[in-house]
């Protein structure tokens, strides 16, 4: 028998059971099948005549069965032969599609992200807009929301516990932060203060209020949010510390001390027995996400910084529109 294919096998002879063929075999065979000629096909996939014989047998071996008819002349399909064209079509177009998934993704970013927020940041519109963002374009990323304290705020994202956090500035230089808001600062008095009803106040008026206090590390923190000292360089009077937002306002409900918070608070914390009361000359409150530097190495990191970029893109187009 010549090579490009004279003869036939002799049928009857004892064969191994089929084994799986390989798709690069079965592409060949589909051009063979489609030229049925080996010099066209051969030159056609830019192979060796000999070669593409040599694969052609293979694959009848894997096969189990005889694909070709071969003569001197020509080259003809098997009834085995006509029934694999189909197969082979159908298989190689399933391998495409699964190549295509994996290569998708592949090129997806993947990761679990730990995302810290102070009191109810994780309810601000900015938030959910960037973690439905997020989802959007990566969503082969998990998010796990965790609530930080006043005192660890920071030390949650230095220690790595978690990879970002919504928080309110100021921070400190050791964290990197992307401007997400602006809003006004509020007082939180007893709902029962006589200064509630002179709203709107000025500082000067909460000269003689104390203000509730919080853990020292974040002293520098809370100076700027009670603004201490104050414009006359008095210094703020504090009362007794808390760890968390809740604490904080159980405090002023009880009348020991007052507070300030972000103008969302009405919203994000109505209380009875609070009263969220405007103060002309308190600064504005601004709100960020933050994270470590060196831990933008981390694709899903990165992607979130990314996902907040394009909510503020988008937010600011709709402003100038």
């Amino acid at each position: 028998m010549r090579d490009g294919g004279v003869g036939m096998r002799k049928s009857g002879r004892s064969r191994p059971p089929p084994r799986e063929p390989s798709s690069h075999q079965l592409r060949l065979f589909l051009v063979l099948a489609e030229e049925l000629h080996f010099g066209r096909a051969s030159q056609r996939l830019f192979l060796a005549q000999p070669t593409l014989s040599q694969q052609i047998r293979a694959l009848e071996e894997r096969l189990g069965v005889d694909l070709l008819r071969r003569s001197s002349r020509q080259v003809d399909l098997t009834p085995a032969g006509q029934a694999l064209v189909p197969e082979a079509r159908e298989i190689l177009a399933a391998m495409s599609r699964l190549q295509h998934i994996a290569a998708s993704f592949a090129r997806e970013t993947h990761g679990h992200l730990r995302i810290g927020a102070i009191g109810g940041e994780a309810a601000m519109p900015y938030t959910v807009a960037i973690l439905s963002e997020l989802s959007a374009q990566h969503p082969w990323v998990t998010v796990e929301m965790r609530a930080v304290d006043l005192g660890n705020q920071v030390d949650c994202l230095v220690r790595g516990d978690i990879d970002a956090a919504f928080l309110r500035p100021p921070l400190p230089p050791i964290l990197r932060s992307l401007h997400l808001a602006t809003e006004p600062r509020v007082a939180c008095l007893p709902a029962n203060d006589p200064l509630v009803r002179q709203a709107p106040l000025t500082l000067a008026q909460l000269a003689d209020h104390l203000v509730v206090d919080v853990p020292p590390q974040v002293r520098a923190w809370w100076d700027d949010w009670t603004v201490n000292p104050r414009p006359d360089n008095s210094k703020v009077r504090f009362g007794p510390q808390v760890a968390d937002i809740e604490a904080m306002l159980l405090a002023v409900v009880r009348g020991q001390a007052i507070t300030f918070l972000p103008a969302a608070a009405r919203r994000l914390y109505p209380r009875p027995g609070v009263a969220y009361v405007e103060v002309s000359d308190l600064p504005m409150s601004t709100a960020a996400l933050a994270w470590v530097p060196h831990q933008r190495d981390n694709p899903a990191l990165a992607a979130l910084v990314t996902a907040a970029r394009a909510v503020l893109g988008r937010d600011e187009q709709r402003v100038k529109g």
